[in-house]
């Protein structure tokens, strides 16, 4: 009787080289027809390090100085966007109350945007030498208090004060903020944090409707009552004194290298700074000229040159256009860390300059609310733009100092923006106002061209 083996056969000689593996791609086989197979199987699926996944990963490698300083800043931002909408929400009642023009109703919030232009040079020259998340509370404070005692006011020059006061919390908040976020956060996210900070001006634009409709409308409390609420966002620079990092990158040599401000005319620099601010001038221009007044142009009657929707229409069509601007500010960010920061700015400012006219030519409800998130995403997603070229263009110890010159010396000449729109309105109606912005949305985008791409740029 023959026997038979339960061991099993002799498996097929390994080459050497299977002791130098190094994943899929780099395995070498036998002639084995099975194990060939196999690794091709596997080198078939992506790495989990691969582009694919990279896009939508990346929220998990962030630190917690990045994620705080993202919060801090993007906090900050959204609540100066409640305190400064505020003002165009009650912009019709402030109209009845004191007698006002319209032209007289636009310079009020023209001098807001003057005045945050001189916040944003000394907010930046404090940032400079205190550092970033000194002079972001201190901004946060300036136009929080100064929101709450424009419900004080009993006169117009009363009124224009305190609104001159808050715009200088204003400009110094987005040039301590953006530089904070942009020296946290590394080249490849940069775009999409600084986006990310930028979208919370349209969160803090619905919250502001909110309050409004809430304190004004449900309980009936006033226009006054609607500023006192103001107030409110001055208790974030609690947090951000206790639980907020200082940029380690101002830490290590902006503190230690106070460049004079004379850097800011050697000749490159002179040139990006230039250029930087007429286009921003331009942007913003068309920016607030066309968002201060939206809310007053739909709920004023018809014989004023309005669409005669009424206040409640106007701040439901504020929340409805919320979400356009949110994704327009977002989107460009990952825009900007994949096609590049000049490339994005220049299509969302032509394609803003095409759809506003078509706006201002609508007279239906419907149709202004099936254009209005266009017009918000593209209207106002370019904003996220301005923050990484700006940040990316200029030196560490004078970076916060250029940023709010170049940032805020435009946002001084787009204070003329509202007074201009009301001016034309009041004589020729707002669709040639309306023209007028889309013209300078479209010589912003032109402008850009002439700047350096900074895509992935690492700070010193």
């Amino acid at each position: 009787m023959i026997r038979r083996s339960t061991a099993p056969p002799p498996r097929p000689a390994v080459s050497a080289c299977r002791t130098n593996l190094a994943g899929p791609q780099g395995i070498q086989y036998n002639d084995a027809p099975r194990e060939r197979m196999d690794a091709k199987i596997t080198s078939s699926f992506p790495r989990p390090t691969s582009k694919i996944l990279g896009i939508f990963d990346w929220p998990q490698r962030v630190t917690p100085a990045e994620r705080k300083s993202l919060i801090a800043g993007g906090l900050g931002w959204m609540l100066d966007a409640m305190d400064v909408m505020l003002y165009s929400l009650v912009l019709v009642e402030l109209v009845h109350h004191f007698d006002m023009s319209k032209s007289q109703a636009g310079f009020l919030n023209s001098l807001t945007l003057f005045a945050s232009a001189i916040g944003g040079l000394l907010f930046g020259f404090l940032a400079d030498r205190i550092g970033r998340t000194r002079a972001l509370m201190a901004s946060i404070l300036v136009y929080s208090l100064a929101s709450g005692a424009c419900g004080l006011s009993t006169s117009i020059p009363m009124l224009a004060v305190f609104r001159f006061i808050l715009g200088l919390g204003m400009g110094g908040e987005w040039t301590t903020g953006a530089a904070l976020i942009a020296e946290v956060w590394p080249p490849e996210h940069r775009g999409k944090a600084l986006g990310l900070m930028q979208s919370a001006w349209a969160i803090g634009e619905m919250l502001a409707a909110g309050v409004t409709y809430l304190v004004l409308d449900l309980l009936g409390l006033g226009w006054r009552a609607v500023f006192f609420a103001g107030v409110l966002p001055a208790l974030v620079t609690l947090w951000i004194r206790r639980d907020v990092p200082e940029s380690e990158i101002w830490l290590e040599r902006g503190r230690e290298k106070r460049a004079p401000l004379g850097l800011l005319w050697r000749k490159d620099i002179r040139r990006h700074a230039i250029v930087a601010t007429l286009m921003n001038a331009l942007g913003m221009f068309g920016y607030w000229g066309l968002f201060t007044w939206i809310p007053g142009y739909l709920a004023l009657p018809l014989e004023r040159g309005g669409r005669g929707f009424g206040l409640v229409a106007s701040l439901g069509w504020v929340f409805f256009m919320g979400p356009g601007k949110w994704l327009g500010y977002t989107l460009f960010g990952f825009a900007a860390d994949s096609i590049g920061r000049r490339m994005s700015y220049v299509l969302y400012l032509l394609v803003a300059a095409a759809l506003v006219p078509l706006f201002g030519s609508v007279t239906s409800f419907t149709g202004l609310l099936v254009l209005g998130p266009f017009v918000a995403f593209f209207g106002t997603g370019f904003f996220s733009g301005f923050s990484a070229i700006a940040a990316e263009l200029f030196p560490t110890p004078i970076r916060a100092t250029a940023m709010g010159l170049t940032y805020n010396i435009g946002r001084g000449f787009s204070a003329a923006a509202p007074f201009v729109v009301g001016f034309i309105a009041d004589r020729f109606g707002f669709l040639p106002a309306f023209w007028l912005l889309a013209g300078a949305f479209f010589l912003a985008g032109l402008l850009a061209l002439a700047l350096p791409e900074t895509k992935g740029k690492h700070l010193d």
